[in-house]
Formats: structure tokens, sequence, C-alpha cells
């Protein structure tokens, strides 16, 4: 039987199943891989490390405790080091005391040498006179410049500064004369007195021992005051001679010694002036020939 031929079976080819959001594969694939595989590893080996290593803690702890003791073995080594030198130190301070104190000792010597010298040069300057005719005038020049030791009546001035003196000036009136009103002596006072008593008939001055000639200056340096460049402490005695209570009276009553008790009653200053009897005055410490002629005749110059 002729029959139609058979056609071989139709296989049907299975279809692969689609997502439905296949059409935005690559968004997909970036959601889906957000993370780098480096940086993936980056984090495995960061996570693994920390886990084995010591909690950050503990790390910090041993880092200030490495610290401290750095810094306690630096301490340690400086007070070694220091007690090692104290010795040394102490041993120089005394060297340096000791080099003072002789250099000191050397100077008070050359000082004293230096005061004999003088004395001698002194003496034989007057016995040359007296050799060569030496007559009153010239004994007289000698006292005047200060070259001879002065003794007789005369005046004893002590000023002193205020009790309550203090270092530094508060504004008052002596402040617009130059000097602030400290309560203490200042130069410009000295040199009034000093000037006062000349002009009221004294023959020889001293301040504190230190002879004033035509020559000396009064000067402050600071709080001090200097008599040719020597500095004088208070209280200030001045001796002055001279015709004692004719002197005495004389000065209180001239300009300078008003102005000296101004200052007693306005600022504190205390002074007090008494006559003496018999006042020694030492020679000027140096006295400079400015000019001089040769002598012509005997006696004469």
């Amino acid at each position: 039987m002729c029959g139609m031929p058979q056609q071989p079976p139709v296989r049907s080819t299975p279809t692969r199943a689609t997502r439905p959001d296949a059409s935005m594969s690559l968004l997909t694939n970036v959601m889906d891989h957000s993370l780098d595989d480096g940086y993936a590893e980056a984090a495995t080996r960061k996570k693994a490390a920390g886990t084995e290593g010591l909690p950050k803690t503990v790390r910090a702890k041993l880092g200030l405790a490495v610290g401290l003791v750095l810094a306690a073995l630096v301490v340690t080594v400086g007070a070694a080091q220091a007690r090692i030198s104290a010795p040394v130190v102490a041993k120089e301070r005394e060297e340096l005391i000791d080099r003072i104190q002789t250099e000191t000792a050397d100077a008070d010597e050359l000082e004293d040498s230096v005061d004999k010298l003088r004395d001698d040069v002194s003496a034989r300057q007057r016995k040359a006179l007296k050799e060569d005719g030496g007559s009153d005038g010239n004994d007289l020049v000698e006292i005047l410049a200060g070259a001879v030791e002065v003794h007789g009546p005369g005046v004893k001035l002590v000023v002193n500064d205020a009790k309550d003196a203090s270092q530094g000036g508060d504004g008052d009136a002596r402040e617009t004369s130059g000097f602030s009103d400290t309560g203490r002596v200042r130069d410009r006072d000295m040199q009034r007195v000093v000037n006062g008593l000349w002009e009221s008939g004294a023959e020889a001055v001293s301040i504190n021992g230190q002879r004033l000639t035509a020559l000396s200056a009064i000067r402050a340096a600071g709080e001090a005051i200097l008599v040719d460049n020597k500095p004088l402490a208070p209280p200030y005695t001045v001796l002055a001679v001279g015709d004692g209570q004719r002197l005495s009276t004389k000065f209180q009553n001239s300009p300078d010694g008003l102005y000296l008790h101004a200052l007693q009653e306005n600022f504190g200053i205390r002074t007090n002036i008494s006559t003496e009897d018999d006042i020694k005055v030492p020679a000027a410490p140096s006295v400079i020939v400015r000019t001089a002629e040769p002598s012509t005749e005997k006696g004469t110059s």
C-alpha cells in the first residue's frame, strides 16, 4: 500500500531562559560585582591581619609604655650626668672665689702702696718749699688747693636720707627741678650744701673723708653720689674748717642753708649741724697742677 512518505519528527530546540532584566545586563553586572577583585583581596588581607594582630587599644598602651620608658631613661641619664658634673662645678666655683679674694687682696695692697707714695710725695713737696724759702702765702695756697691736711675749729654737718626713703620717684614737686621726691639726698643737694659752706667762709671742706678742691666734682650715678668719681653712702658727713659759730650761723641764714631746711621740712631729709673745736680734714687724694712757672729768684715764683 502506497502511502505518503512519512516525514521525520520535528525536534523542538529548547530555548534559553532569559532574565527579566536581560536588557540591563551591564548595570546588573555592576551591581553584582560592585567591589573590584583587587580591592576585595586587600580587604581580605586587612581583615586577616586584624584578627591575627593586637587590638588597637593594646597597641596604643604599648606605645605609651615605650614612650614613658624612653622618657625615664633620658631623665635618669641627665640626673647621672648632673651628679657627675656637680663636683666639677663646685670646684670651679671655689677656684673662682679664691681668685676673686686673691685679686681683691692684691688691689688693696696696691691701694695702700699708692697712699704711702702719695704721702711721701706730699712730704717731699712741703720740704722742698721750706728749703726754697716757703712763706705763709705758699702754705695758704697748699691749704686752698687741698694738698695738705687741715685741722682747726669748724662745723660738722650730717645730711641723711628720710627714714622712709624709696628708690623711685612719685612725681612730687622736686621732680620739676630735675629729680624726683623719693626722700633721698641728691647730688644737687650736696652741691648746694658745699657751695653754701664755701660762700659762708669755709677754708677746707670734706664729705665722708673725701677732700674737696676747686677741681672736685659732685655727680650722680644712679642712686649713688660720686665725689671725684668715688661713690659715697649716706649719711653724708660734711666737715668744714673755719670760724665755727660764725660759719654755722652764716650758712644757716644763707639761701643754701634755707634750701636744706626746706628739704628737711617738706621731704623728711634729716640734717644736723654743730660747731666743733677741732676738726681734721684730710688732704686730697691727688692734686693736679695745671699750670706752673719756673722760679726766677729765691723765694719767688
